[in-house]
């Protein structure tokens, strides 16, 4: 099982992951869809109880070279309904960890600190080549919605109502 940290957007162990995370998005990217957009998160959204980055290792491993994962979320503006939205952001694992069911448990996560801090609702997006991705999200209860960004990376948006803590 996975253990988290969390940790703010700029540690040398959060910028490694991005890193990675970006390159391995731009080295992926459909090239039908023009060039991948590197966007660091800012630091000031992933603040408790605003947002939170969590950092993934697997369990019992102590070194900061153990983290093999990440992902966080971020308060964004209320949905048109009233409804209060975090928003997941750079759910990543490295390919030697995928298979491990530890994006779900990641997910799943993210999903419970979301409602600690009071979020209706939680939306991603995502790009149709992140197939694995896309099928996660579905079997999450995750269900397509209109797009409520304009991130050019961007070709599917979902969202999951979550229940209240």
């Amino acid at each position: 099982m996975p253990e988290y940290t969390t940790v703010s957007v700029t540690d040398a162990g959060a910028l490694a992951l991005l890193t990675a995370y970006f390159s391995d998005r731009e080295s992926s990217f459909p090239s039908t869809q023009g060039s991948y957009r590197t966007t660091f998160p800012a630091p000031e959204d992933f603040i408790p109880p605003r947002g939170v980055f969590l950092l993934v290792r697997e369990d019992g491993a102590a070194a900061e070279a153990a983290f093999v994962g990440c992902g966080g979320i971020r308060r964004i503006e209320d949905s048109a309904e009233g409804a209060v939205r975090y928003e997941v952001k750079h759910l990543w694992l490295q390919p030697q960890t995928r298979g491990r069911g530890w994006g779900r448990d990641l997910l799943r996560e993210l999903e419970r600190r979301a409602a600690e801090f009071g979020a209706d609702e939680l939306v991603l997006d995502t790009n149709a080549s992140l197939q694995a991705a896309g099928a996660l999200y579905r079997s999450s209860g995750f269900g397509e919605v209109a797009p409520y960004n304009d991130n050019p990376n961007a070709t599917h948006w979902f969202a999951k109502r979550l229940a209240p803590v």
